[in-house]
């Protein structure tokens, strides 16, 4: 029986120290059948793009396996660099897409293992496995958690269970959770197909991300599209992954632990997060689901606009951008809406699903 093509899509922009370590640990990997997509999206330093042509053209020959470098003239952002790479994997006749940061480094065995779980349920769009944090400084792996999927609060702040919490055997359940981070999702071709937006009379073309994010959430964005649709996401523990995340790994489940770490944020980043949350909302929330929490959704939605209008006033210009492409947003939702099967009480049921911070 022939596996599955697995294309693994590598989006760099100026962290060239990573790629070796992510590189290394795709071309050891213990499944073969993987074809791996660098794009590198205009980084003022060309070492990274140097030295994937320079150290694994060969190796991929090797082996038997594509790789494909694309050195963009621009920075496309995460989600359009993401969904140029998605296209050129399918058209190469990929069954599974997966889009790496270059900090990710994988075990041995974790495709062969999110594979083979994976492909036994037809409902499953995407899966992740365990993801550690790795400490580059150290250079050594730990057992803090990074990522175990991503999970609903009352607020619909979607976050990283179990991040910044030392694993001590309580994420050793496998389990189905609302979604994958985008340091390492694997999705299903058919899932992607089927989420995809075209919008006729805009340059946006069959988006798998949303290109509008620019970067940050658009994993969010994406999960939260496929749950309408009635697919479902996996945790899976048998497969472990490492990730140095630059932003760090900290628990970010309370106001306080988000305000306490934002200073680990760039205003680039926090500016694209608090803008990108409210895209989410004007796409993808159901009057069920915002009924049902009303009063944590406003509570989220008004503390964190007096945040920005006394703390950090250049967010505003979120508010502005927001205002400027909403009629965009609510033509993307009403594509997203003719084909939603999930109803509002199944989605609300994942803000009961809390992150797994405790012993099974």
């Amino acid at each position: 029986m022939k596996q599955p093509k697995v294309a693994i899509i590598i989006i760099h922009y100026n962290t060239p120290h990573y790629l070796k370590t992510c590189l290394d640990s795709i071309f050891s990997q213990s499944y073969k059948n993987i074809d791996v997509y660098f794009i590198d999206n205009n980084s003022p330093d060309k070492g990274g793009l140097y030295f994937v042509k320079k150290a694994y053209i060969e190796t991929a020959k090797r082996d038997g396996r594509r790789l494909n470098i694309i050195g963009n003239k621009e920075n496309l952002g995460y989600a359009k660099a993401a969904n140029q790479g998605i296209k050129l994997a399918l058209e190469n006749g990929a069954d599974y897409v997966v889009i790496t940061n270059p900090d990710i480094i994988y075990t041995e065995k974790y495709f062969e293992k999110v594979l083979y779980r994976a492909d036994k349920d037809p409902t499953v769009a995407g899966i992740t496995g365990k993801v550690y944090k790795y400490d580059f400084k150290e250079k050594e792996e730990t057992k803090m958690i990074d990522t175990v999927g991503l999970y609903v609060n009352k607020s619909f702040r979607i976050v990283d269970g179990g991040q910044g919490i030392m694993d001590e055997g309580q994420f050793d359940k496998e389990r189905e959770v609302f979604g994958i981070s985008g340091a390492c999702p694997l999705y299903k071709k058919s899932a992607l197909e089927a989420a995809k937006i075209t919008l006729e009379g805009t340059d946006s073309v069959d988006e798998y991300f949303d290109e509008d994010f620019f970067m940050y959430k658009e994993d969010v964005d994406l999960a939260w599209r496929l749950q309408l649709l009635g697919y479902k996401f996996l945790y899976y523990p048998r497969a472990v992954a490492f990730h140095g995340r630059g932003t760090g790994v900290v628990k970010r489940e309370t106001a306080k632990d988000i305000f306490k770490n934002r200073k680990n944020l760039s205003q680039f980043q926090r500016y694209y997060s608090y803008r990108n949350q409210k895209f989410l909302f004007a796409k993808n929330i159901l009057p069920g689901n915002y009924f049902r929490h009303f009063f944590s959704i406003i509570w989220f939605q008004l503390g964190s606009f007096a945040y920005a209008l006394f703390f950090e006033r250049f967010l505003l210009k979120g508010v502005i951008e927001y205002i400027k492409l909403l009629p965009k947003m609510l033509r993307k939702r009403k594509a997203i809406m003719a084909k939603r099967k999930a109803k509002s009480s199944y989605i609300n049921s994942f803000t009961k699903k809390a992150p797994a911070d405790r012993r099974n």
